[in-house]
Order: structure tokens, then sequence, then C-alpha cells
């Protein structure tokens, strides 16, 4: 049951939402409702002139920087220090920090360049971050030094695919393979031991061992989805790399990641259900595989990857991601369900930053994991043993 703190923030909360939010939200006692038929869309035929592009972010960067009232910073990578600092193609690595509390938080979009709102969303929190004066506000700004990267591919946004391209610096085109075609990388998949094939991953990385964050988020979006059991449209899947009592996360930090995690997706189930046009599951691979991936970004996070020595002390820190349906590359985003797609990653990041900070999510049961809607689990889908059946 919910502490009355809780129940007030909730209240306080309730009473600042915007008209676009108060649209979205179910009466008390009414069930959630099926996702609405173009949230997503399964023929949004995407219109990619709507999508931000690498100029539009740096714009709106530069413009919060200077319209802050909350000391805003907007840095590139070569500022910052790192020793490669811009993407494939030479575009600058942007982060905004704001706010003066000790523990630091790392949100990242668009490490997929053809999943776009993780951008949208991360420059709403940045803005609201750095104007917003209400307690709530302040709160995470007292509480927490928040490094935002809202564009983590660059080339891949410009070109609307999923990867990066690597490209050879003197010829000024991709480089190719040996089979003639140009090498793509996934920049999800490129913290590895014997990766870091592309200029992105390297630079992001040795940001992270600057700034050894307590905890942090990753944007994505996924294919549409059905709910296993209802056949209702999903548009959020919540996820987990290193699979909640999987082979890998029980075995981090005496299992605190795998409960700490549990416990922040919970919370955000929780706070989301209430709103009707948002359904929510766990994310999946299919057939009932969890994911178990040792090469993606936030598991190196989590497993705390030393690479070249950047990372001496074995730094490592809990991450989530959240996954919205539909993708620019498939056309399948829908363009009437573009506030909401953008409004639900808000939303989910509002709730488990305040979340987090209150100690609310601290106190929420990890086995209400098993709550979340998901397929039965039947074993783990890996990236270094194959799958994995479950025990």
């Amino acid at each position: 049951m919910k502490s009355t703190t809780s129940t007030n923030r909730r209240r306080r909360l309730a009473a600042v939402v915007t008209a676009a939010s108060l649209m979205l939200a179910v009466p008390a006692g009414v069930a959630p409702a099926m996702a609405d038929a173009n949230f997503p869309s399964p023929n949004g035929q995407t219109n990619i002139s709507s999508i931000l592009t690498y100029a539009d972010v740096e714009k709106e960067l530069k413009k919060l920087e200077k319209t802050s009232r909350f000391n805003v910073d907007v840095f590139t990578l070569a500022e910052a220090g790192t020793s490669v600092s811009t993407s494939e193609q030479g575009r600058d690595l942007y982060v905004a920090t704001v706010g003066t509390g000790p523990e630091d938080v790392w949100l990242q979009g668009r490490i997929h360049g053809n999943e776009p709102y993780g951008t949208d969303s991360l420059l709403t929190l940045l803005k609201d971050l750095g104007t917003n004066g209400s307690s709530d506000y302040d709160l995470l700004r007292e509480k927490y030094t928040f490094h935002i990267i809202p564009m983590y591919n660059p080339d891949g946004a410009e070109e609307n695919i999923r990867h990066t391209i690597l490209w050879d610096d003197v010829t000024g085109t991709p480089q190719l393979g040996g089979n003639g075609g140009e090498q793509r990388i996934d920049l999800n998949r490129d913290w590895t031991e014997n990766g870091f094939a592309a200029k992105e991953s390297l630079a992001f990385y040795e940001y992270w061992t600057m700034v050894d964050p307590d905890f942090g988020v990753d944007i994505h979006h996924q294919g549409l989805k059905k709910e296993w059991g209802t056949g209702d449209d999903v548009t959020l899947s919540l996820g987990i790399s290193l699979a909640p009592g999987g082979p890998t996360l029980p075995g981090l930090e005496d299992g605190a990641y795998d409960v700490l995690t549990r416990q922040m997706l919970v919370h955000v189930y929780d706070e989301l259900s209430k709103y009707g046009s948002i359904n929510i599951d766990r994310y999946q691979v299919g057939d009932g595989l969890e994911i178990d991936i040792k090469g993606g970004v936030v598991s190196a996070m989590m497993l705390g990857l030393n690479y070249q020595g950047l990372n001496p002390e074995g730094h490592s820190n809990p991450v989530v991601f959240f996954e919205t349906s539909g993708n620019t590359s498939d056309g399948s985003l829908g363009q009437k369900a573009r506030g909401k797609s953008v409004r639900q990653n808000e939303l989910a990041l509002k709730e488990l930053l305040l979340g987090m900070a209150t100690g609310e999510v601290q106190q929420e049961d990890p086995e209400r994991w098993e709550d979340i809607p998901h397929q039965p689990v039947t074993g783990y889908q890996t990236d270094y043993a194959g799958v994995i059946p479950a025990q």
C-alpha cells in the first residue's frame, strides 16, 4: 500500500500537469483503456520532416542554455576533454548538464538514429529543469546533477538509420567492408572489450568514466507490439538489459541492481497506468525470452566495463530503458500519435526521477515486476551464449 507522503506528492504533481497530460488522464477508479488506434499506427507513414534534426538539437540546446533560470550548461565532448570527441562523420557530440546535487544522473536518447522521441522528451525535461521553479524541480536540482545526451547518434539520425556508418576521414566517404558495402555499427552493441569500433562509442564511454553516474535511463523505440494475452496495442515497454533474476544481474553488487532496477520500473508502471492511452508491458524479444545482453551500453555500465584502463576503479551503476512503439524507418509512428508518444516518455522520466529523489522508488516491492504484463519467461536471449533456458 502506498504511503501518505507518496499520495500527497502525486496530488501535487496532478495540480501542475499540462493540459495535454490532462487529456490523457483516466478518472479515478476507471481501468486503463485500450491504446488509441493511432497510438501507435500500423500505417503511420511518418513524415520525416517533422523529426528533429541535428541542427534543430544544436539550436534548441543553445537556446535553453541562454534562457534557463537554473544554469543549464551545454557543451561538446571536445570541450569536456575526451580524447575522441566527434561522430564518425565529424559532428560535435553534445551534452547538457543542469542541477547542483551530489548524485549524478545519466540520461541518453537516440542511440539509434531511427528512434527519435528520446531526443524530444529529453529536451523537454532539460527545459523544465532549467526553468521550472516548483518544489518538485527544486528537489531534483538539489538532489541531482543531470547529464543529458539528447542525440547520442547524430550521424544515424541524419541518415534515418538505426546504426552509424564508419567513415574514412581521408576520403570523406564511408569505409567499405570485405563485401564492398559500407560498414555500419550498432552503437548500442559497441561497448565491449572487442568493440569501440565507432568514435561515438569511445567518446561517450570516456565521458561516462569522468561522470561516474549513480543511475541512468536510456530511451528507445521498438517495433509495433501487442500485449501478450490481451492483444491490445502496447505503447511503451519497460526494460532492463540484463534480465532480473537471470544469468548476470543477481551477481552484480550483491544483487542490489537486480532489486533497484525492478523497483524503478514498477514505480513507472504504477504511475503511468493511470493514463488511459498509455498501455505498458515488459520488454521481451518474443517466445517468452528476456534479454541478457552484455554488449549493450547500459549493460556495460552495470558491469563496470574497464576499457583500456579508463575505469580502473570499476565504477558501475544501475540503468533502465524505455521503448516507445514504432520507429521512423518503418513509417509506423503515426503522426497523430506524435504528441502522445513523446509525452509518455516525459511522464515516465519525471515520475521515475521524482520517485528516486523522494525515496518512493526504493520502497517499492521489486517482486511486483511480475505484475507488469509479459509473456511467461522461457529463457534468456544473450550475446555470449545464445539462448539460455530459464531454470
